[in-house]
């Protein structure tokens, strides 16, 4: 008898418990947001209320030469990446050549450099004293730099080479993948009409390629606005080396703040732009978008052509920088390879794992929260949550150390007050500053993984589950992450290598005498001395392959494209 009514007690309890259980996921929603959100807003505080207001002098100054190199630099390296990306996504795709099966995933190989890396590269290759003007002096006998006339490296137009070199990749990639999802009827109507290959760019690819294209760009522009290894090696004055200067050098963190103010300015407007761009177009997939394409059968004039649009960028993107660093790291790899190396490199595995770990947790926890609750709210909140990688490093750490300086100092006077004990910093000056900036700058890519995985999950799967008496909880558990396990491992892969990299947040944020792979790279390029930091730059090249293996093979695998 007590069975019976055992059974028909359970189902009314359990979907209170349920509810409960969902809003538990829901405010866990809420409070990361809005610690994610803090350095965001502690920025924006420090700059309209400064404890000295320098922002006439900056005004007066210095400020208009950071916007106009900033915009110039922005501009140049635009262009630049819109004809490498675009270009070689096109043939690769559409056109018939000789390698075009390599360079598919090898054009994707540039992104694995970090710009300052391959910009020290080519200056110590291309500097007076560099072995490229050394065989020049020696091949014609010139003597002196009077003697000849050679290019500057160290300039505004050098830094937006580098730069441009290691940022195509990205709109390459997007652009590529939209390539492939377009239907091929669109290109047997416009052969019909007797378009060329050309012809049929303009035409038909490209206006239906442009929302794709412009999310490139736009993410080009945030990475080179973010950039401060290669314009402070070459001296060029952007919003981001201001930072640098109005706060390290002249001491002024509610200028810094002023000035990252202006740096978020530029990335509203990038995004503003990106999204007004494609308010107006929308793209259906096709029944035959899935079919093969036929390429374009083209001449062996255009073959060359071809191979050398993806050739060029290829080779001086990758293949050279390459080369100079393993010979650079065989010659000095005794100097090199000591227990500095070895703490370096720990350092950046630990910070590195230990913020794709947080920033998994995190996404999935906020992707999951969206799948129960697919409300307004919950779509304002992650996309608030991403707001972080939109956010240039420096810009960042300014937001950070803010609010973790404020705690630190009020709880080192709490303690002085009542226990005569000083607790020191132990947030700002700690890793803990540095996992929280990594996991506030690339949150977006875990969480943006996870969502666009679950969305995959038919909700049929969450209702069984359910109806088997698991919690919200135990599906996640049971259900969701063990179908996830690739989407996961590819989003933390991701992560730990933009970690790896990340050098403006880590110079600022890191505890003193305490270095990872970036920082000790620009030190030792900093005093001129490439060849020590040959080994530690490869170590990130080589982590930075990988997730560009994985982005290959799942935009091959997207379509039949034999």
């Amino acid at each position: 008898m007590t069975q019976p009514a055992s059974s028909a007690i359970q189902p009314t309890h359990q979907p209170l418990l349920a509810r409960r259980t969902s809003k538990r996921w829901l405010i866990s929603a809420i409070l990361t947001t809005a610690i994610v959100a803090l350095p965001i807003l502690s920025a924006l505080y420090l700059a309209f209320f400064p404890e000295e207001n320098i922002w006439p002098h900056l005004i007066d100054t210095t400020l208009p030469r950071y916007l106009t190199t900033t915009f110039q630099l922005m501009l140049g390296v635009m262009a630049l990446t819109l004809i490498i990306g675009v270009a070689s996504a096109w043939v690769v795709t559409m056109c018939e050549f000789p390698g075009r099966r390599f360079f598919e995933w090898a054009m994707l190989l540039p992104f694995a450099f970090p710009a300052y890396v391959i910009a020290y590269v080519y200056t110590t290759l291309l500097d007076y004293a560099g072995p490229v003007q050394i065989l020049l002096r020696d091949t014609f006998g010139w003597s002196t730099a009077q003697d000849y006339w050679f290019p500057e490296i160290r300039t505004l137009t050098g830094a937006t080479l580098m730069i441009g070199l290691v940022l195509y990749p990205y709109v390459y990639l997007l652009a590529r993948a939209a390539f492939l999802e377009q239907s091929p009827s669109l290109f047997a109507v416009s052969r019909s009409l007797g378009h060329s290959a050309l012809s049929t760019f303009f035409r038909v690819v490209l206006p239906i390629a442009r929302p794709a294209i412009a999310v490139g760009l736009s993410l080009v522009l945030m990475e080179t606005l973010n950039d401060f290894g290669t314009v402070d090696f070459f001296a060029v004055q952007t919003l981001t080396a201001g930072l640098f200067d109005t706060w390290m050098n002249l001491g002024n963190l509610g200028g810094a703040a002023q000035i990252a103010t202006i740096m978020l300015t530029f990335v509203v407007i990038l995004v503003t732009l990106e999204r007004y761009s494609r308010r107006k177009q929308a793209q259906f997939a096709t029944r035959d978008n899935r079919n093969p394409i036929q390429r374009f059968r083209i001449s062996r004039r255009q073959q060359t052509l071809c191979l050398a649009i993806c050739l060029l960028p290829f080779l001086f993107g990758f293949v050279i920088p390459a080369i100079a660093l393993v010979h650079y790291a065989i010659d000095y790899f005794d100097e090199s390879w000591n227990s500095t190396f070895f703490e370096n490199t720990l350092n950046s595995l630990f910070l590195s794992g230990t913020a794709a770990l947080t920033t998994l947790l995190i996404g999935v926890t906020l992707a999951y929260s969206r799948r129960l609750h697919d409300t307004r709210g919950m779509q304002i909140l992650l996309r608030l949550s991403s707001l972080g990688y939109a956010m240039p490093g420096a810009v960042l750490a300014v937001g950070v150390i803010i609010p973790l300086a404020g705690f630190d100092n009020w709880l080192d006077s709490l303690m002085r007050n009542q226990f005569g004990v000083s607790t020191g910093l132990l947030l700002s000056g700690s890793t803990f500053a540095l996992v929280f900036a990594y996991t506030v700058r690339f949150l977006a890519v875990s969480a943006g993984s996870v969502e666009s995985a679950l969305q995959k999950v038919t909700p049929s799967m969450d209702m069984a589950s359910r109806s088997l008496g698991q919690s919200p909880g135990g599906t996640l558990r049971r259900v969701h992450l063990p179908m996830l396990r690739g989407t996961l491992l590819t989003a933390a892969l991701v992560v730990f290598v933009d970690c790896m990299k990340e050098l403006p947040a880590t110079l600022i944020l890191r505890p003193f005498n305490f270095d990872t792979l970036a920082t000790y790279v620009y030190q030792f390029a900093s005093d001129e001395q490439l060849a020590h930091s040959a080994l530690p730059s490869l170590i990130i090249v080589i982590a930075g392959i990988i997730p560009i293996i994985l982005m290959s093979r799942s935009i091959g695998n997207s379509r039949d494209i034999g």
